[in-house]
């Protein structure tokens, strides 16, 4: 174990002198020195601090899946447009279309709660690998894992007696390291504010995850809380969140090569990918994923066109589809740009050569790099039926995805002899199915479904393909079951709900659409699930060797854990970018670039008349710079999904913008970071803090805050 500590301090010793990777914040103490010499003027313990308030107890898990900061000690919360899209959706109508024309709530009475949306501040991050693997000396397989899972409950157990904090304990670099996370999460977050979808999603498809970008992609939301300023559920009663700490906003003039630092919940990274396995995700895995949803878009796109109302049904559903879509095609360019498979190829061979030097290291770690390579030619076929199978019942047609959810429920006949349980399992149906259905249209599902069945035919290997869909004629299969189906037609679905009983849930066994669902699923557990659970055994087994390796080999490396959604910190600097020969990305932009893409015509560009009132005016109070006003601005910040609403910080902790998104030719970090190449795009908070102000007459939210001048 001592071993393992010192081979994780001496890499991060190293890697603090690179703007890559996500540090996890107790090791901030390791890059201190590097991160003021870039001109930071804070201390690791202003940033982390388990003991006392600190940066860290203004930033927040949203949703699970974003990042938000508070920014007023009433609990007021600033994250992505995009990460409260689903709240803006659910709370639109026709009469009051938020998503179009925006949202700010005039008093706190006038906010709007969101069943089920969360908050989780991290309360501290500890080290326990020595308490974890305690004890697992001699053991192995199914012992270990037992072992390792017993220690766990304990820790947690120790960690969260007598409090309020929920923990779990997460393995980083595949189970070299454990770390435990004590969390306190709120439960009664409410929508606050939004701005149109014309500032919050300006760009659309056409400039998502590119640079230069015009988006104004952020939303207010408040934190409540019960008696004593602790999480409740929601409540007329509750009150504005007390923080530990909130972010100042600086509005002062920003300039380039001015530090930056984002603190944030990243989702997931693949560094660590081996080559042959990266060569088939480049090659095949996402060019097949890309092309399911060009379908999906190809319906969905011109049919929102065409109608508001179905602009309201689909506006959540395309956003999701679309982000990643348009991630992977920027992905695979620059991995391929960059060479990638030929470097991670050079890297292999300088790592086996390495081992071979050292009879120690050649026993460790001699073969693990052909025997990971081997492993991924072995099981790519079967991981590849994984992601496809993945992309047509869990983001493709929405018939399929009602069938899948119906199975999972009518599964367990034990429930209908239950009366008390059958009827909690009506209500629970009943109450999805108005969601559901409020926002489906059956035409445009039934055509995503032939275009994406038909490709999922194309792709699948004969050994794995279900017998319904052998020589089945697409057309004719998706009129009869689009007709039939209850999972197509409200009507049939609540009365089907309604009269539910064992006999009709046998009875539903010969819906067309279960039964594709069924023969589909069935054909993919027999023929792939056993395979892609064993290769993902077998590959992180050997990847915790591979990744123990390079610690130890290439101590004067940079290394640090993948992202895996816990709290990180990035740095980097406000600057362009040289992406390829010729073309220079400058390190912001202004309202008059936004006006500029208005004027092409483009209707991803389209703004309300508010906006161009503004521009001609120039009235742009004090929020302006030079006489512009800055809309984003990039930074070599390592930044991936999750870190979306992230809060960018200045020299001082001070907020100057919300993370949103990554250049187009940055999306290959996740597998490979180029510090020359990626940058991560950020709104910058004086645009925000005019639109509340200026745009919409919101000033009240812009006087809780703390601004610095």
């Amino acid at each position: 174990m001592k071993k393992l500590l010192l081979i994780l301090c001496v890499g991060i010793g190293f890697f603090g002198r690179s703007e890559e990777g996500m540090i996890i914040p107790t090791l901030l103490s390791a890059f201190e020195s590097d991160m003021q010499a870039m001109g930071m003027k804070l201390s690791a313990e202003d940033i982390y601090d388990a003991n006392n308030a600190s940066i860290k107890d203004a930033v927040m898990h949203f949703g699970g899946g974003c990042t938000a900061e508070i920014v007023s000690d009433q609990g007021l919360m600033l994250t992505n447009h995009h990460c409260g899209f689903s709240q803006i959706n659910a709370h639109s109508t026709l009469e009051n279309n938020y998503l179009k024309y925006g949202f700010w709530a005039k008093s706190k009475a006038d906010e709007l709660a969101n069943p089920g949306l969360t908050a989780t501040r991290m309360v501290r991050i500890e080290d326990v690998t020595r308490a974890t693997l305690a004890g697992t000396e001699d053991l192995s397989g199914k012992d270990l894992a037992m072992k390792i899972r017993t220690n766990i409950a304990l820790l947690v157990s120790e960690a969260t007696k007598g409090t309020h904090y929920s923990a779990e304990i997460k393995p980083f670099d595949y189970g070299n390291s454990y770390y435990l996370l004590v969390k306190e999460e709120f439960l009664d977050v409410r929508l606050v504010g939004a701005p149109p979808s014309s500032v919050g999603k300006f760009g659309g498809d056409t400039d998502n995850w590119v640079w230069p970008r015009h988006t104004g992609d952020f939303s207010v939301f408040r934190i409540y809380a019960g008696e004593n300023n602790e999480p409740a559920e929601y409540s007329v009663n509750n009150k504005p969140y007390q923080p530990l700490h909130y972010l100042p906003v600086s509005v002062k003039n920003r300039k380039e090569n001015d530090f930056t630092m984002v603190f944030g919940f990243p989702g997931r990274t693949y560094q660590h990918t081996i080559s042959s396995e990266l060569a088939f995700i480049i090659d095949t895995q996402r060019p097949a994923q890309i092309r399911m949803r060009d379908h999906s878009l190809s319906v969905i796109k011109p049919a929102m066109k065409a109608s508001e109302a179905t602009t309201l049904q689909y506006a959540s559903k395309q956003s999701r589809i679309a982000n990643a879509w348009k991630k992977w095609i920027g992905q695979i360019d620059g991995l391929k740009r960059n060479d990638a498979v030929a470097k991670k190829l050079a890297y292999e061979k300088r790592y086996t050569e390495q081992a071979n030097l050292n009879r120690n290291w050649k026993e460790k770690y001699g073969t693990v790099v052909a025997d990971l390579n081997a492993l991924a030619k072995e099981y790519n076929n079967a991981n590849f039926a994984y992601e496809m199978f993945i992309e047509y019942a869990y983001y493709g047609p929405e018939a399929i995805r009602t069938a899948r959810n119906l199975y999972a429920k009518l599964i367990d006949t034990a429930t209908f002899k239950n009366e008390e349980k059958l009827a909690q399992l009506k209500a629970d149906l009943m109450a999805s199915a108005e969601g559901h259905f409020k926002n489906f249209d059956a035409t445009i599902d039934k055509e995503i479904f032939k275009l994406q069945t038909a490709e999922y035919i194309k792709h699948l290997d004969e050994s794995m393909m279900p017998e319904i869909l052998k020589g089945m004629n697409v057309n004719e299969f998706a009129e009869n079951a689009y007709k039939k189906s209850i999972t197509a037609n409200k009507e049939k679905y609540i009365k089907f709900i309604e009269k539910l009983s064992l006999k009709s849930a046998k009875k539903f066994k010969k819906d067309p659409m279960f039964q594709l669902y069924k023969d589909v699923d069935q054909t993919f557990r027999a023929t792939a699930l056993n395979d892609v659970r064993e290769y993902s055994a077998k590959k992180n087994e050997l990847m915790k060797t591979y990744v123990a390796g390079k610690y130890e080999m290439f101590p004067d490396d940079k290394h640090w854990a993948n992202a895996n959604s816990t709290l990180r910190v990035t740095y980097g600097k406000l600057e362009g970018s040289y992406p390829t020969d010729g073309i220079k990305y400058t390190p912001h932009t202004t309202l008059k670039g936004l006006i500029e893409k208005y004027n092409t015509g483009n209707p991803d560009f389209e703004v309300l008349p508010r906006m161009l009132e503004l521009y001609e005016a120039k009235d742009y109070g004090d929020y302006a710079q030079d006489g512009e006003l800055w809309v984003c601005f990039t930074g070599s910040n390592h930044t991936t999904g999750g870190n979306s609403g992230s809060p960018v910080l200045d020299a001082e902790g001070n907020l100057v913008g919300l993370n949103f998104d990554r250049s187009w030719e940055s999306t290959m970090s996740d597998y490979m970071f180029d510090a020359s190449r990626c940058r991560n795009i950020t709104v910058d908070v004086r645009y925000v803090l005019w639109i509340m102000d200026t745009y919409a007459n919101a000033g009240h939210l812009v006087e809780e805050m703390t601004l610095i001048k």
